[in-house]
């Protein structure tokens, strides 16, 4: 890391900070080029393919897009955690230095933001690009898009912005723990949370469903399923239930009936219905209000993550 201490004087403090952050990029591109940092895009490669492979009728029944709207949110934000989580913890002991001789804090998160970004853009074209040509042909993706007009355009900005915020939120664990065994050890539990806490995978209620609205993932589902039009699908629950109830000799009887009468399309009618959700709405301003949440949130991990790493001279290490 270069040194600071000279010539800081002779310039105005803006344009300090400034040079500090092109030195800081310049550094953070060096690394990513020289010491294997590249390997963030290989591995979303892996972990988008492995995703298309199990996800199942996404973007085609309200079932099958809530299922797929988790998976594309941990993809996102499996990236975003493993971009950054070691980021600031393996540097401490030159930040720490660096910092006395005239460093400036901000300048050096701003530039591990500039850089985080890039590689989330990187690894959203990534997403975009496997999922398109594996998902897509299997399950075709809708054509509008609330926002842009196009569905493509709108979701490639959903999963930057959940990959960033995931990022940020890296970021800051990075900053407030001492060691990268620390932070290694931290990101399991993040993990999990977001996943419990996804209002998709369990039932939230009460107190435990408004913890999950300080969540990632909730978000990132939410404004995914809005994206795709959720509310516009047919559900199949009622439909799955009623095949599986086959079994029953007394349900046999008269489940030929109804597949061939109304009745079947009054449960499916019965299913969607129930199925709707208000918070789904695919509506421009819907979109923008989560879009909004999503990017609060990450610049809150980045000012935690400042506050904490500017008491790095207190460090007693």
């Amino acid at each position: 890391m270069p040194s600071f201490s000279e010539g800081t004087n002779s310039r105005s403090r803006h344009i300090e900070h400034l040079g500090q952050i092109w030195i800081f990029l310049g550094k953070l591109f060096r690394i990513f080029f020289n010491e294997g940092n590249w390997k963030v895009f290989p591995m979303a490669v892996i972990v988008s393919v492995i995703v298309s492979c199990v996800i199942d009728n996404v973007f085609v029944n309200m079932e099958g897009t809530q299922v797929g709207a988790l998976a594309f949110a941990c993809v996102c934000i499996w990236n975003g955690f493993f971009n950054s989580i070691q980021s600031v913890c393996k540097e401490r002991p030159i930040i720490k230095r660096e910092h006395r001789a005239g460093m400036h804090i901000t300048s050096y998160i701003a530039a591990q933001m500039i850089y985080q970004a890039v590689l989330c853009l990187g690894q959203t074209i990534i997403q975009l690009v496997v999922y398109s040509l594996l998902l897509a042909p299997r399950f075709p993706f809708p054509t509008a898009g609330p926002v842009t007009g196009s569905f493509l355009v709108d979701f490639g900005i959903t999963l930057f912005i959940i990959t960033y915020a995931a990022d940020m939120m890296a970021l800051m664990v990075s900053c407030i723990v001492k060691t990268t065994t620390a932070a290694m050890t931290v990101v399991p539990f993040l993990l999990i949370v977001q996943l419990i806490f996804s209002g998709v995978a369990f039932t939230l209620r009460g107190a435990i469903d408004t913890v999950s609205k300080f969540t990632i993932s909730r978000w990132g589902i939410r404004t995914i399923c809005t994206v795709g039009n959720f509310n516009s699908l047919p559900s199949i629950t009622l439909h799955a239930a009623v095949n599986k109830l086959t079994t029953v000799p007394e349900i046999r009887l008269v489940y030929k009936y109804i597949r061939e009468t109304e009745i079947w399309d009054i449960i499916g009618e019965a299913s969607t219905k129930n199925m709707m959700n208000p918070e789904y709405t695919f509506t421009a301003a819907n979109v923008y209000k989560e879009w909004g949440i999503l990017i609060a949130m990450g610049a809150f991990f980045a000012i935690v993550g400042i506050l904490f790493l500017e008491q790095i001279d207190k460090d007693g290490r």
